[in-house]
């Protein structure tokens, strides 16, 4: 069996489990939680999309401090939803395409490419980087129950989130905080592309955006 279909019947598995949380009245039984899962399911096609919805859902897409330490590869844009609320988080991964392919266009320009943007955790709390060929080093910490990094430089302290991926690891924070950033670099470099990445400059509401990478 197919992976997307594997975890399309865990999904399916997880709306069963929550279909309890319906109630009636007067005859008529409200929308449940299941209900609403299964219209998310039913309009996610990628295998990428469906497992993210799994670990929004099921709550297993948070790291602990090991599956952190190593190198991570950047691949495509990052988007993570900030939702208290499971089942918005599965639904914002369907939406979150269109926020990665406007955001993919803008990266390519600025240059930034899986050969030259990379993050490596180290288990002395040391961190290495590289973001479009611009080096950064430093010390990091943890907040396992926050999925919250501390990055800390000679130039800056950066917060950066961390979700579980199917394919890795999403590395993201809010639009402003990385525009200011890659700003930072792209004067350091003399990048003059910086426009590019002008969509950093929205305020997305409940989203951070940042890095999708893998080892």
């Amino acid at each position: 069996m197919k992976k997307s279909k594997v975890m399309a019947a865990t999904l399916l598995a997880a709306g069963t489990l929550l279909t309890g949380c319906g109630t009636a009245t007067g005859g008529k039984t409200t929308a449940t939680a299941g209900d609403v899962l299964g219209s998310v399911v039913g309009s996610a096609t990628n295998p990428n999309t469906i497992g993210n919805i799994l670990g929004s859902v099921l709550g297993i897409n948070k790291p602990s401090t090991n599956d952190l330490y190593g190198t991570w590869n950047y691949y495509e844009p990052g988007v993570a939803f900030t939702s208290d609320n499971a089942l918005a988080r599965a639904g914002g991964e369907v939406a979150a395409g269109s926020i990665r392919e406007k955001l993919s266009g803008g990266y390519d320009k600025f240059g930034i490419s899986s050969s030259n943007t990379q993050l490596q955790f180290n288990k002395d709390n040391t961190f290495r980087g590289t973001v479009a060929g611009r080096s950064l080093s430093g010390t990091w910490t943890y907040n396992e129950s926050e999925q919250k990094i501390m990055l800390k430089t000679f130039l800056f302290t950066f917060p950066i989130y961390a979700t579980r991926t199917l394919k890795g690891m999403s590395f993201t924070t809010e639009s402003k905080r990385l525009l200011t950033v890659l700003q930072t670099v792209g004067q350091l470099t003399g990048n003059s592309n910086i426009a590019a990445i002008g969509e950093l400059s929205k305020n997305y509401e409940g989203v951070r955006v940042g890095f999708d990478m893998r080892k």
